[in-house]
């Protein structure tokens, strides 16, 4: 059987990398997206049997979202989409100068939410019965999280965008679902858990930090026939950290 083309944003490294692998391992055709890594989202595509985008994708943009669109489709119907790129926008919600506060809310909204909602738009206007969407949110995005406001606030409306269009796009048989990481050992977040490692391990009651294979295990369930009925669904990935 051909394999399905799978969209994959930010899948150069970390959990985008990591579900770009496991995804070719179960039939996808993984169309790997990155801002800046070409080399690695070449390695990536190497390793999962995929393809990887040949130019750097500004995805706060929609003039960049358009050109990752139609270079997807260039190669024929994609068949999923993993909205996984995001940026991690930390700062005082009081403290800072206009410019700077107004800034840090526009980039978290555009990459994090506005991003996905423009590619599964045109993903949803082409798509047909069976093919998926996935939305890689965040733990922040149930609790929320002192100090960085834009990016739980961004993660939240990522999960409603799921639970909205899973019922809008029901109709049409295509599934929509999410994956909400706590701590995962990432590139993006190991700098962060340097000098707190010890006791972010002691919040986790499973006692460790995720893997990025981890939350590409969730992803892969979700993506799979076997999920044919939970749509809606955004599947926590924390180690039982966090309950909603």
């Amino acid at each position: 059987m051909q394999a399905k083309p799978i969209l994959i944003t930010g899948g150069s490294r970390g959990i985008g990398r990591a579900i770009a692998i496991r995804l070719g391992a179960d039939g996808w055709r993984p169309l790997i997206v990155c801002r800046s890594h070409i080399k690695e989202a070449h390695e990536a595509a190497e390793l999962s049997g995929g393809v990887a985008c040949p130019f750097g994708a500004d995805l706060g943009s929609l003039e960049g979202c358009r050109k990752v669109w139609e270079w997807a489709v260039s190669m024929g119907p994609v068949r999923g989409l993993v909205n996984n790129a995001g940026v991690y926008v930390q700062g005082s919600f009081t403290e800072r100068d206009e410019r700077e506060f107004e800034a840090s809310f526009s980039q978290a909204m555009s990459v994090n939410f506005m991003a996905p909602v423009r590619l599964s738009r045109w993903f949803a206007q082409q798509a047909s019965k069976g093919d998926r969407i996935l939305n890689v949110c965040s733990r922040v995005g149930f609790r929320g999280e002192a100090g960085a406001a834009a990016y739980a606030a961004s993660k939240a409306a990522q999960i409603n965008l799921v639970r909205s269009l899973a019922v809008e796009l029901a109709g049409l048989g295509i599934g929509v679902f999410g994956i909400a990481p706590g701590w995962v050992e990432t590139a993006m977040t190991r700098k962060g858990m340097e000098e707190r490692r010890a006791e972010i391990e002691g919040s986790i009651p499973l006692g460790r930090v995720a893997s990025p294979e981890d939350c590409a295990n969730a992803a892969a369930f979700l993506l799979s026939d076997e999920a044919a009925y939970l749509s809606g669904v955004v599947l926590d990935v924390n180690g039982a950290s966090y309950f909603h």
